[in-house]
């Protein structure tokens, strides 16, 4: 069974192909945030790669979020037109839950943050168990000031990892947190680790139809925002 994976929640936009060996190849970009013209070409490119047509792939598995709402609709467009021409079904993952996958083993209270725009950031809290990782509270935006408060409550060690981490740093690991903030190679989510993800629930069939594809938005759109507050 091979699996597309398309991630395009943040200002990365990625997609990788793979099976139960792994993944077979990957792309992702970062610069230029043009994720309408670069993530077509791509899943053409890494098809070429590993040397797999189109006809070959059985499912397509899309970051749902949360995430920046354009680039968000464009993932989940092109998800739904492949999958409806391929005619195979998808799997919808959470942005979260992929950053949480890249640092899965550690001890630590796991937080991925993904940054909103408009001083919010997304998070969530997960755990390490055997076998990989749980989540311990829903998806959720507020302002990196509201998440360091609830951090504190915890009185855990915590790993933060994302974006979000990066950019409100100063406010996250104020003198005295137990936090740590990880690195610029962990803040955007993984198309690879989506692949390998979503491949054990292809197999148990987890998966649903490209009409019932949603995305986690946890908010309005900027422009929606603007315009409400222009109206009032």
């Amino acid at each position: 069974m091979i699996v597309l994976g398309i991630e395009s929640a943040t200002a990365q936009v990625g997609c990788a192909l793979g099976g139960v060996e792994g993944v077979f190849a990957s792309f992702h970009a970062s610069r230029g945030r043009r994720h309408a013209e670069t993530l077509v070409p791509a899943i053409e490119f890494v098809c070429r790669s590993a040397r797999i047509e189109f006809r070959e792939i059985s499912v397509v598995a899309v970051d749902i979020g949360p995430g920046l709402f354009t680039g968000l609709r464009v993932g989940i467009a092109t998800a739904k037109a492949m999958a409806s021409a391929l005619r195979v079904p998808v799997i919808g993952m959470s942005s979260l839950d992929l950053l949480a996958h890249q640092v899965r083993h550690s001890p630590r209270l796991i937080v991925p943050v993904i940054d909103a725009r408009r001083g919010e950031v997304f998070s969530a809290t997960y755990r390490h168990v055997q076998g990989g990782i749980q989540r311990l509270s829903d998806p959720k935006v507020g302002t990196a000031a509201e998440l360091a408060n609830d951090l504190r409550a915890t009185n855990s060690e915590s790993l933060l990892i994302g974006d979000g981490a990066i950019r409100y740093a100063s406010e996250l690991a104020e003198e005295g947190a137990k936090v740590e903030i990880g690195s610029v190679g962990m803040q955007w989510p993984s198309a690879g680790d989506l692949v390998e993800l979503a491949h054990p629930r292809a197999l148990r069939e987890e998966f649903i139809q490209p009409s019932e594809l949603q995305p986690l938005y946890l908010r309005k759109a900027d422009a929606e925002i603007n315009w409400e507050q222009r109206s009032a």
